[in-house]
């Protein structure tokens, strides 16, 4: 008997999450102080380095999820033949 198959392509996705520690140092701060001479910190300046110390954190899985590719395509071999009966 002969068997057939479709190929799917899926795609898997798996979310990780990490905590680090941003030290509060002149270099999260912003560059100009306040009127009165207060300073504050620049989140911009806080989450570069937090994406820094990333790169050694150690990493959790939150979450994973597999579906089916938003993009459908078959292989090379099939492609010209499907384009033929368009």
């Amino acid at each position: 008997m002969t068997s057939y198959s479709i190929s799917v392509r899926l795609q898997r996705t798996t979310v990780e999450e990490a905590y680090v520690s941003v030290p509060v140092t002149d270099a999260v701060m912003q560059d100009e102080p306040d009127a009165d001479g207060s300073q504050h910190l620049d989140a911009a300046k806080v989450y570069a380095v937090a994406l820094e110390l990333g790169a050694a954190a150690e990493w959790l899985p939150e979450d994973g999820s597999v579906v089916v590719h938003p993009i459908q395509k078959a292989p090379d071999h099939i492609q010209p033949l499907l384009d033929a009966q368009r």
